[in-house]
């Protein structure tokens, strides 16, 4: 049976994503850090480690966006991921997340933290199948979702790229 991306939306259950695709929850540790405010960052306790989920379809985009924590994207189905990345230098690097290594493709990607990032599914009618951990855990707190002004103002050099993978 070929699977597609509605079997995956249907079978994971999957819900939309404020910032494009489609995602669910499936771990959230028990374990709590940063109780004592420590990572000052944070503002407050946060769950040691979360995972989703998450799938995109071939007309849509996850938009830059911005995690204070370190996330790590892992390939399960469909065609690879294009992952474009901005660090906070301004460097920017186009890492192809799938299951082919003879076409440069990792199984893995770790976003650093603080790294502007959007994706984009790599082949035309398709969809691209991930899982995503972040630790310490995702709290919408950590999110930014990057304005496509407020971009070009600090990135002027990706005017481009930013201007595909931004939303206003």
């Amino acid at each position: 049976m070929t699977k597609n991306a509605q079997y995956w939306i249907d079978k994971l259950d999957l819900q939309k994503h404020p910032e494009g695709g489609y995602y669910r929850e499936n771990y959230r540790c028990l374990d709590m850090v940063n109780n004592d405010n420590f990572l000052a960052k944070y503002n407050g306790a946060r769950n040691a480690s979360t995972a989703i989920y998450y799938l995109l379809l071939n007309d849509e985009f996850s938009a830059f966006h911005l995690l204070k924590s370190d996330e790590i994207f892992h390939f399960y189905s469909g065609s690879s991921l294009d992952v474009h990345i901005i660090n906070s230098q301004g460097d920017y690097q186009l890492i192809k997340l799938g299951n082919n290594p003879e076409e440069n493709e990792v199984l893995q990607l770790v976003i650093p933290q603080n790294s502007w990032f959007a994706a984009a599914v790599s082949q035309p009618n398709s969809y691209s199948l991930i899982g995503c951990t972040v630790a310490p855990g995702f709290d919408f707190n950590d999110f930014t979702l990057g304005k496509k002004e407020d971009l070009l103002k600090i990135f002027p050099q990706h005017q481009t790229i930013i201007e595909r993978f931004t939303y206003d």
